[in-house]
């Protein structure tokens, strides 16, 4: 009989995908972040994104300006490909440590994707020079084609996009992220190329049914949206696993209710107030605590080829509730208050403060 397990400690974390906005509402957001996790990684899909040096380093430090005193959290910048990006510019912020990698957003595929990439093929010398650097590269992956089922456009981009770019450019360093189904588990477990992935805890918790739960479920819409329980059940093994390939990424996504509840309600799912405890969850169902550091405080560390964190954290078993609304600072109207994940459920774990 297994022995029930009441407490674990861990280096702390890191977040490799992390949506912040800006404004006020990254100044209501950062602590949610900044208080368990050690580092992120910064989307750049502002409007308009941070496609340069300077936009880099403004918007890193109104993220540092807006940290609780006393958090040591270091936000990592990534630069926004666009049609025109500047090779030279990239590098440049590369070597001089601004820009930790690149994002690649193909044309409206998401939240403030209009300047996106059209073509891949039109960015060859920017991904040339990303492989001589060995900067990596972070891809939405998902194809615009309103010909394809919005469920299969992963499995879809993999084939007609991933695939030959890696043929073009094999040395490339990518991460594909937020993964949503068996194609990209496939895809990155069995692929000879330095390739890894991020997984959400929104993914590991809920199939596409929770969008239609007794009604159109728009706090569950996200992209990639949530797929079929066989992805779902597939992605928990993969996360669980302890394979090096696999790293966290919450993709946290803050939007007040006026966006979320609307006639076009925008995609995106806030969980970084309970992500730890969300991932945690899961990995006690699957049996495989042993492997939630790995997971959560190495892997991604590692393929990033950066340090380990030298402090730690504790979670405990004890119940903690998950409030309906987040106020973020947004004027306190209740239409401008961000909804987390798991709103209005108690989850079993929770970190130990001081």
């Amino acid at each position: 009989m297994i022995e029930p397990v009441n407490q674990i400690s861990l280096l702390k974390p890191d977040d490799w995908h992390l949506h912040l906005r800006d404004g006020k509402i990254l100044k209501g957001v950062v602590s949610h972040t900044a208080d368990v996790f050690s580092r992120a990684i910064i989307m750049p899909n502002l409007d308009p994104p941070v496609t340069t040096l300077n936009q880099a380093k403004e918007y890193k430090k109104r993220i540092v300006q807006s940290i609780p005193s006393g958090s040591s959290f270091s936000p990592l910048m990534t630069a926004y490909l666009t049609d025109n990006m500047s090779p030279d510019e990239l590098e440049r912020g590369f070597i001089e440590g601004i820009f930790q990698a690149a994002k690649l957003y193909p044309v409206n595929v998401t939240t403030n994707s209009s300047y996106g990439v059209t073509d891949l093929s039109k960015i060859d010398n920017i991904f040339e020079t990303m492989e001589r650097i060995n900067m990596p590269l972070l891809i939405h992956g998902e194809v615009n084609d309103l010909n394809v089922d919005v469920f299969d456009r992963e499995a879809v981009f993999i084939e007609r996009h991933l695939k030959p770019l890696l043929r073009r450019f094999p040395s490339l360093k990518v991460v594909l992220e937020h993964i949503t189904t068996i194609d990209a588990i496939d895809f990155v477990e069995n692929n000879k190329c330095d390739i890894a992935a991020t997984i959400t805890p929104h993914h590991l918790h809920i199939n596409r049914n929770a969008m239609f739960l007794g009604g159109l479920r728009s706090d569950f819409y996200c992209l990639p949206t949530a797929k079929r329980e066989i992805h779902r059940i597939a992605l928990r093994r993969a996360a669980t696993s302890g394979k090096a390939c696999f790293f966290l990424g919450t993709d946290s996504a803050p939007h007040t209710r006026k966006f979320k509840e609307s006639s076009c309600g925008c995609a995106g799912i806030f969980n970084a107030p309970f992500a730890l405890e969300s991932y945690l969850t899961v990995f006690e169902e699957e049996q495989a605590l042993d492997n939630f550091e790995a997971f959560a405080s190495i892997n991604g560390a590692r393929f990033y080829g950066l340090p380990q964190n030298r402090e730690s954290i504790t979670l405990v078993k004890r119940d903690v509730s998950v409030p309906e609304m987040f106020d973020v600072g947004l004027e306190g109207d209740p239409n401008n208050f961000v909804k987390p994940f798991h709103s209005g459920e108690t989850l079993k774990w929770s970190v130990l403060r001081d």
